[in-house]
């Protein structure tokens, strides 16, 4: 049996641990989808997030909107903003620019990533002949120009291009040893996966935090084909759960909270006191997840 008293996630506010949470969001393409999202910053906004972090389109294709965004986040409601950055297709004076215009507007987190090719996830990476080389490229240069809070990628399946698990904790090692202050997981749905990752991560001398990655399932169908082409596993217990559901939102809707809940309240049971969600520009399932680890407004 297990024991209630030994499971944080059964304890009152006054005995569970501090908790960090933060939220990534994307920039909207439509007046609909932006008032989504400023909806969505707003009921998420009270509970005092680490930071909202938005992202950055392959390329820098969103890069004006992710300014833009990023800016009004931090003047209009005192949340910390992240910005995300990639080195793809830009020299490191063009990046640098970048990253002094977040400077300039206030905005002192970034989440550096090497990014995807234009051609899509999966492709071969060729770094510009005049850019950053690499991830950890990128954060030692982000670090010449300013006192930036970094945060990096982490695969707790290992990523799609590394030879090895070897060579994966290797890249995440030589990102924290350039200046990076946490990694942020991939999605994942075993917590398994991120368990052993974390393990890995220690025994190679990585002291950093590194933060799981929160994929509420709004839609399995997007969610499962997305997974597939960034290297996530979609265990077979998960799919048969939502097995039949694509016509029937208001079940899937109630299998997605459950899934979700048994991910944060058996991560947080085994100790995991920072979680990053991944939001879709939605706030309902999050906010509810939050509730469950202990943040209210």
């Amino acid at each position: 049996m297990i024991d209630d008293n030994l499971r944080a996630s059964r304890k009152t506010a006054d005995q569970r641990p501090a908790l960090q949470i933060s939220f990534e969001f994307f920039p909207p393409k439509t007046d609909a989808m932006e008032e989504r999202f400023w909806d969505s910053i707003a009921k998420l906004a009270p509970l005092s997030p680490r930071f909202v972090s938005v992202t950055y389109g392959a390329g820098g294709s969103t890069r004006e909107r992710t300014l833009r965004m990023v800016s009004r986040i931090t003047n209009d409601t005192g949340v910390p903003a992240a910005a995300h950055l990639t080195c793809v297709g830009a020299t490191r004076d063009e990046v640098d620019a970048v990253v002094r215009g977040y400077q300039q507007a206030g905005v002192n987190s970034i989440v550096a990533l090497r990014g995807d090719p234009p051609e899509g996830v999966g492709q071969p990476f060729t770094p510009h002949p005049q850019g950053y080389q690499n991830a950890a490229d990128l954060v030692a240069g982000i670090r010449k120009i300013g006192d930036f809070d970094i945060s990096v990628a982490a695969y707790p399946e290992k990523h799609p291009q590394s030879t090895d698990w070897g060579a994966d904790i290797d890249n995440l090692k030589r990102k924290i040893d350039a200046g990076a202050d946490r990694a942020i997981t991939q999605m994942f749905f075993s917590n398994a996966d991120y368990l052993r990752y974390v393990e890995r991560a220690r025994k190679a001398g990585i002291i950093a935090p590194i933060v799981p990655g929160i994929q509420p399932i709004h839609s399995f169908k997007q969610i499962s084909g997305f997974a597939a082409r960034c290297g996530a596993s979609i265990p077979g217990w998960l799919a048969e759960r939502f097995e039949g559901l694509d016509e029937d939102p208001e079940t899937h809707a109630l299998v997605a909270a459950a899934v979700a809940a048994e991910q944060v309240t058996e991560l947080l049971d085994e100790g995991v006191t920072e979680f990053h969600f991944y939001t879709l520009n939605r706030s309902n399932l999050v906010l509810a997840l939050a509730r469950l680890l202990g943040r209210r407004p």
